[in-house]
């Protein structure tokens, strides 16, 4: 039977650690995911795990220490965000390379610079590209779930990648909400043990970890870390089902929200979809055929299932927490609209980089994307798919207020 109990995200995950009791857990705190490793140490302190906690130095050593441990035979697990997802980022593709399931919660935060400490993509849109699976929470409930999920859809032998489970930084982390328990012997049974298949102290097989890698193989081995991506969709809708048969509730690749009748709708990530749920219902009640697609699964994208769920629409908007400052647009924005184009869904599309630096999104600014896309719809055209929502200002004006703003200070002086 679950347990009702009223947590933090931050609290929530290391809750789901204790429960997991890894082997190993290493980390370097970092504003704001540094009540993870804070809270998890007080449980190896009173005795709750006997997981060998490991105080690094940096967080590239935090990841080195996973890598190891898990290379070893050890089920590892790490925390982070921003600049220490950053700083760890050559050892980020190793552990993909090596194929070792380390879990990392990854709390989002704007990497810098100029130094920020508040929420974006950023830092998890640096390293969408280095082999891990990615998941995202809306809210602490589900960086809980996700976080109780990861070993399994990590460790399934058809995957052996590690993964992150991203929420947002301070909105969800800090954030206090109810929130839904399992028990621990239930937590257990669910994960189970770690056997990994091949590791350094197995006396019976001795192997080397991370050799030189030439053109005879690399090439081979990485199209080999991209079929276990491939494989990792299927293996996350199972365990998910299971997760559900257990539990009772329900997760997918995405979550779409009123979306089977709808002529419009937005696409976003983590803690944004409650907003928009929130406007949808509003718009709903007014008569507006609104809906909201909700990306989970990030890593391997869903660009197929995805394209199908959006084909029917007069009209998209596909909101990103990070600016790629690529000139076309955001990430999940290229994502999208690549695997609309891939699977022949022709649907007018526009992207909004939003929220950048813990800039606040507001349940009017929601509002006003989806007023645009009505006049989309209406007449099949986007004249500016790359757009900035929240923007103080017009960025059309951009430069010419920036140099009204430097004549001003100049006469000042």
């Amino acid at each position: 039977m679950s347990i009702r109990e009223r947590l933090s995200g931050n609290e929530a995950v290391a809750t789901a650690m204790k429960q997991i009791n890894p082997d190993v857990v290493a980390a370097f705190p970092i504003t704001p995911s540094t009540e993870i490793p804070q809270y998890f140490s007080t449980f190896v302190a009173n005795g709750s795990v006997d997981t060998e906690f490991v105080a690094v130095e940096s967080e590239h050593s935090a990841m080195s220490a996973c890598i190891g441990a898990e290379a070893a035979g050890a089920r590892a697990m790490t925390a982070t965000s921003a600049n220490g997802l950053s700083l760890m980022w050559e050892m980020i593709y190793i552990a993909s390379s090596l194929r070792l399931p380390i879990v990392l919660n990854l709390v989002n935060r704007a990497v810098s610079g100029p130094l920020n400490i508040h929420n974006d993509h950023s830092d998890a849109m640096g390293v969408r590209d280095a082999g891990w699976v990615m998941l995202f929470s809306e809210n602490n409930q589900e960086a809980y779930d996700n976080t109780l999920m990861a070993n399994r859809i990590a460790e399934n032998k058809d995957v052996q990648l590690p993964i992150m489970v991203c929420q947002d930084g301070f909105i969800t982390s800090h954030s206090i909400e109810n929130i839904e328990l399992e028990e621990d012997s239930e937590v257990k049974k669910f994960v189970g043990e770690y056997h990994p298949e091949h590791y350094l102290l197995n006396k019976q097989e001795p192997i080397a970890v991370g050799p030189l890698d030439l053109q005879a193989y690399l090439f081979e081995h990485k199209a080999q870390q991209a079929e276990a991506l491939k494989n990792a969709k299927k293996v996350i809708l199972d365990v998910s089902k299971e997760f559900e048969a257990w539990t009772g509730r329900h997760y997918g690749l995405f979550e779409e929200y009123k979306l089977d009748d709808a002529k419009i709708a937005i696409v976003c990530m983590n803690s944004t979809a409650g907003t928009t749920k929130y406007v949808v219902d509003n718009l709903r009640a007014k008569g507006i055929k609104a809906g909201l697609l909700k990306i989970r699964v990030y890593r391997p994208f869903p660009g197929k299932e995805v394209a199908k769920a959006l084909s029917h629409l007069k009209a998209i908007a596909v909101l990103d927490k990070s600016d790629s400052l690529n000139a076309i647009g955001g990430a999940l924005f290229e994502d999208v609209s690549s695997s609309m184009y891939v699977n022949n869904s022709h649907v007018p599309m526009c992207n909004y980089v939003y929220g950048i630096g813990g800039r606040d999104t507001t349940a009017n600014d929601i509002e006003s994307v989806y007023t645009d896309l009505i006049e989309i719809a209406k007449n099949g055209k986007v004249e500016n798919p790359y757009r900035y929502l929240g923007l103080r200002f017009d960025r059309q004006n951009f430069e010419k207020i920036l140099d009204n703003d430097e004549r001003s200070e100049r006469g000042a002086k």
